[in-house]
């Protein structure tokens, strides 16, 4: 959804690098920090019997864990990552993915904290990332990209402080836009038949309608008065 070179996307980038990092360093830690020195006696009897023989199951609360059964934090961690290395997912987009895998909801509200504290999860950053890649590629006014961001569970605060980022001369810009390239395709059609497919596909893109009249109409009217030229 955003460039690849933008602020927003560079930020998680580096955030996602430096969990995975950190995460890495973690699970090595206890290996790279033990100090060197002769071998225990014990140890080595005690590995060699456990090399000849089962281990014996862990006991927790009572019941005997399964050791083989992979831990619930670091099965949906992992989804979410994968997830986010696609593209950047608003916090409730991730839950729902998450109970879509079958993750529990106390597990996936505690590993979203965790990645929300690392910056992976940001919905303000991920609302501003939308609303400027949804209105540079596919043209969207600013009532449909509330709609959008609503949709996408983004707060209501947030989506307004991130579409209010977007003037009234960019939105007709937008608009124009559209509307020429659209235009373009139409040769030979009425004029009447131009402006009234041309204002309904603005309206379907969220456009008021006010806004959809004046961008039809200038555009029509000069595409007549070029062909007459």
């Amino acid at each position: 959804m955003p460039r690849p070179d933008s602020p927003g996307a560079a930020r998680q980038a580096a955030a996602l690098a430096a969990l995975r990092a950190a995460e890495a360093a973690a699970r090595q830690g206890p290996e790279l920090s033990a100090p060197a020195g002769p071998p225990d006696p014990s140890a080595r009897d005690s590995h060699a019997m456990s090399a000849g023989a089962p281990r014996a199951p862990t006991v927790a609360n009572g019941r005997v864990a399964d050791d083989s059964e992979p831990d619930p934090r670091s099965v949906a961690h992992g989804i979410a990552l994968r997830v986010l290395a696609l593209r950047p997912h608003s916090r409730v987009e991730l839950e729902r993915k998450l109970a879509r895998r079958g993750c529990d909801p106390q597990v996936a509200a505690e590993v979203l904290d965790r990645l929300t504290e690392v910056g992976l999860v940001d919905d303000a950053a991920y609302a501003h990332l939308l609303v400027q890649s949804r209105s540079r590629t596919n043209g969207l006014s600013g009532v449909a990209l509330r709609r959008e961001l609503r949709e996408k569970g983004v707060d209501d605060d947030l989506a307004k402080d991130a579409v209010g980022a977007l003037d009234d001369e960019t939105e007709r810009a937008r608009a124009e836009e559209l509307v020429a390239k659209k235009l373009r395709t139409m040769g030979g059609l009425d004029p009447q038949v131009q402006a009234r497919r041309l204002a309904a596909m603005l309206a379907r893109k969220g456009y008021p309608a006010g806004v959809a009249y004046a961008v039809v109409r200038d555009a029509v009217n000069a595409a007549v008065e070029h062909h007459h030229d």
